[in-house]
């Protein structure tokens, strides 16, 4: 989404001053390679093909998006709209909110882009535009890992113990618990409003975060710590729920005496399928932001990254490109990862190998619709 920053050195006229003075041209390059590091020559020059590439990720974004979200809706009409589904409602929130996160901060970048970005001199700064942008990565960043993390905990408790979750787990609970999800992503992302914490441009002048590279504080310190912990620590707990609902939803198949019902549900092993596939996406996608955030605010606060800050601006440039295709990847993880979907797989390649009446046994084509109306109706 992003582009590089160019250097230009004709524009500065220190230059003629300082190879008129022929201190050698050691001292020249010395000079101009300080000036650099400065950031006092450097301008923002928007490409078209990078601005193409802004375009062209909106859109992959917005369709992908609505259609993960017609997918959802139709779910619902085959549950004859009686209820929703836990899992149905965090998956849509997370859509919908995927579908937003992409769709603001998307715009506000080609903003920029069109407009020339911003000029090297003010990256330090921070107006109304850069506050809200900031924010919105902040807020939008937060919101899928910390429901990928609850849709993992919940999943986990209705595979492990699923009369403890058919007592606990309600249409209003899971509604507060999203409240709560938003709230806290939001409180988030207002910290800087409070003086904890601030954002910045960041190179090449086209997009905003938190300030990690130039002038940190403890405050930013903090700041960086809390978000990257707690992005790292939703990605951890939904990478442990999900293995433990994988290893129970295999025992459960393993045990299977023959000719006795599926203890496994088809929905069940769809579900985790798909948050298996939510957890790699924002794994792949976020984890390389949230470290490299860590690694540039420790090293600029304690004075050590030295001759690496340009390396740590294309590290950070890197992972927020990284972050943004996290919005793209969540709902193709609902149009390819269905049930009639793995089936196919699923029959494909058994044909293929030959594997005839394996411990893996088959598909029901009727056990999704039974089994998610009862839990509907426990629910």
């Amino acid at each position: 989404m992003l582009a590089l920053s160019h250097y230009n050195s004709s524009a500065s006229p220190l230059l003629p001053r300082l190879v008129n003075d022929s201190g050698g041209k050691v001292e020249v390059m010395v000079a101009v390679e300080g000036l650099l590091q400065q950031r006092n020559f450097t301008f923002v020059e928007p490409t078209t093909s990078g601005i193409i590439a802004v375009i062209l990720s909106m859109t992959l974004g917005i369709i992908s998006n609505i259609v993960a979200l017609f997918i959802l809706v139709n779910a619902y009409s085959l549950q004859r709209r009686r209820s929703k589904a836990t899992f149905l409602l965090f998956a849509t929130s997370l859509v919908i909110t995927d579908f937003i996160g992409h769709a603001i901060p998307g715009a506000l970048v080609l903003r920029l882009y069109l407009s020339g970005g911003v000029s090297p001199e003010d990256f330090d700064s921070s107006d109304g535009m850069c506050q809200f942008l900031g924010g919105s990565m902040v807020f939008f960043g937060l919101c899928p890992l910390f429901m990928g993390c609850a849709m993992a905990a919940e999943r986990c408790l209705g595979v492990t113990k699923p009369l403890l979750h058919s007592s606990l787990v309600t249409k209003t609970r899971t509604k507060i618990c999203l409240a709560v999800i938003w709230l806290l992503a939001l409180s988030m992302a207002l910290l800087p409003c409070f003086q904890l914490g601030s954002y910045t441009y960041q190179d090449p002048g086209t997009w905003c975060f938190i300030n990690v590279l130039s002038d940190t504080k403890e405050v930013d310190v903090a700041f960086v710590v809390l978000f990257s912990g707690l992005g790292l620590m939703s990605l951890a707990v939904a990478l442990v729920c999900n293995t433990i609902s994988g290893l129970t939803l295999v025992l459960a198949r393993l045990r299977r005496q023959p000719g006795s019902h599926h203890s496994a549900k088809s929905h069940d092993i769809e579900m985790v399928v798909q948050l298996v596939g939510i957890m790699v996406a924002s794994c792949i996608c976020w984890s390389p932001l949230l470290i490299f955030g860590l690694m540039s605010v420790i090293r600029s606060y304690t004075g050590t990254i030295g001759d690496d800050l340009l390396n740590y601006k294309t590290l950070m440039v890197m992972g927020v490109r990284l972050a943004a295709w996290n919005q793209i990847l969540d709902p193709w993880v609902y149009i390819l990862l269905r049930r009639t979907v793995l089936r196919k797989i699923y029959l494909i390649a058994k044909c293929q190998a030959g594997l005839r009446g394996t411990i893996l046994g088959r598909w029901e084509p009727t056990s999704y619709p039974s089994s998610e109306k009862n839990e509907v109706n426990q629910v």
